[in-house]
């Protein structure tokens, strides 16, 4: 018996190691484009909406930055809606525990203002989840996913409201420019 329980200590420890082999920080550097699927639970006229999306993803210092553009349609007339711009750019240097990146310039989202923006590499998929707490003590917590594939990048966004679905959103982008 004390064997086996040896054997699967190795065991576990080698699957350990083995799930441990993520990809780099510099796998995801680059400028891509793409499109995406939007699909909202809060909406009643927008339950389905195309967006554009782009992504920059560049070294600084130790960490990198982060820019990403979208381009909504999820207002206005269904039948013609309104497109509207989003950009955002963010710095990420690295946290105290290895392997996480923070938003620089975070403060505390109980006290409000900015959401508080961390990151992470898990396998090949660069995780980049944000925080943020409303007036009313509620939470809204928005995660983007963007794996990187034979294809390119698969984009995965979520955005949850107290715990509860409010949007998701799956995409595909290519590889513009290094």
């Amino acid at each position: 018996m004390r064997t086996i329980g040896w054997a699967l200590a190795l065991l576990l420890a080698c699957a350990g190691s083995a799930a441990a082999a993520d990809l780099p920080l510099g796998a995801f550097y680059g400028k891509w484009q793409g499109s995406a699927l939007s699909e909202s639970q809060i909406s009643s006229y927008f339950r389905l909406s195309s967006r554009d999306i782009g992504v920059e993803i560049r070294a600084a210092g130790e960490g990198f930055t982060l820019t990403w553009n979208t381009v909504l349609r999820q207002r206005g007339d269904p039948r013609s809606p309104t497109e509207e711009l989003r950009s955002n750019t963010l710095t990420f240097v690295p946290a105290r525990r290895p392997g996480l990146w923070v938003g620089q310039g975070n403060a505390d989202p109980v006290q409000g203002g900015r959401p508080f923006f961390w990151a992470y590499v898990q396998d090949n998929t660069l995780v980049v989840q944000s925080l943020q707490v409303a007036d009313d003590g509620g939470s809204e917590l928005q995660v983007y996913r963007r794996t990187l594939t034979g294809n390119g990048m698969e984009l995965e966004f979520t955005r949850t409201l107290d715990g509860e679905a409010a949007r998701r959103a799956k995409g595909r982008l290519i590889k513009l420019a290094n």
